[in-house]
């Protein structure tokens, strides 16, 4: 079994992260992929995001259409701040040790990877798909202590689209595999905001029963809490 693990706030969930799972999914021939909200992440201001709830349920109307994709509620039902650590071990634990994980990441999130709590073991205990986000560069890996053997020419294919993949070892059985993606041109925060300052939103910016979803509970409405988000 293959599995890709798909993490984030999904504050909400969009059409890009639906596309950039199926590609993933199809470019690596995955068996599924595991959705997996955030709960508290470390990373994120306190009170930034909409309640765990509204979000887990948005992810799964999102993606209910679609069999190959699951969602994890592994962090939101956790209570403690959520590290990709623990709960890479929950799902290590869960699927076995012949399941192979598929730990997919930005290349801005991927550039931080030192600073994760234990981040050696973690190397170690699922593969790393890193994939393309707005203002950063493939090329910009190469200054990682993980990536000391690759040449900076081809990170620089990768950008250039000259290039679809490459690999680079991380374990005896974990690899890092740098994967472009088409780019996308849909991000939260532009909804979030439209949705803020009642603007209409693009058409197919979001999956239509999220969409209907965020309406009906009054989801990043403006004259809510600081957050933007009614409860």
């Amino acid at each position: 079994m293959k599995i890709g693990l798909l993490g984030g706030t999904f504050n909400p969930v969009h059409r890009c992260h639906l596309s950039l799972a199926a590609e993933v999914r199809d470019r690596l021939r995955l068996d599924r992929i595991l959705f997996i909200p955030t709960g508290n992440p470390p990373h994120k201001p306190a009170g930034s995001l909409a309640p765990a709830h509204h979000r887990v349920a948005m992810v799964r109307l999102a993606i209910g259409s679609e069999p190959s994709f699951l969602l994890s509620e592994v962090e939101t039902q956790r209570p403690s701040t959520s590290y990709s650590i623990e709960t890479v071990r929950i799902l290590r634990a869960q699927h076995g040790p012949d399941a192979e994980l598929f730990f997919i990441v930005g290349l801005d999130a991927f550039r931080e990877f030192p600073t994760w709590k234990d981040a050696e073991e973690l190397l170690t205990l699922t593969h790393f798909v890193a994939v393309p986000r707005a203002g950063h560069t493939f090329r910009s890996l190469a200054a990682l202590p993980l990536l000391p053997s690759v040449d900076p020419a081809r990170l620089s294919e990768l950008d250039e689209r000259r290039e679809a993949r490459l690999e680079v070892p991380l374990s005896p059985r974990t690899r890092l595999i740098l994967l472009a993606v088409p780019p996308c041109d849909v991000s939260a925060s532009d909804i979030r905001n439209a949705l803020r300052d009642r603007r209409p939103l693009p058409k197919l910016m979001l999956p239509a029963p999220v969409e209907s979803y965020i309406m009906r509970h009054r989801l990043y409405q403006e004259g809510s809490d600081r957050t933007g988000v009614q409860g």
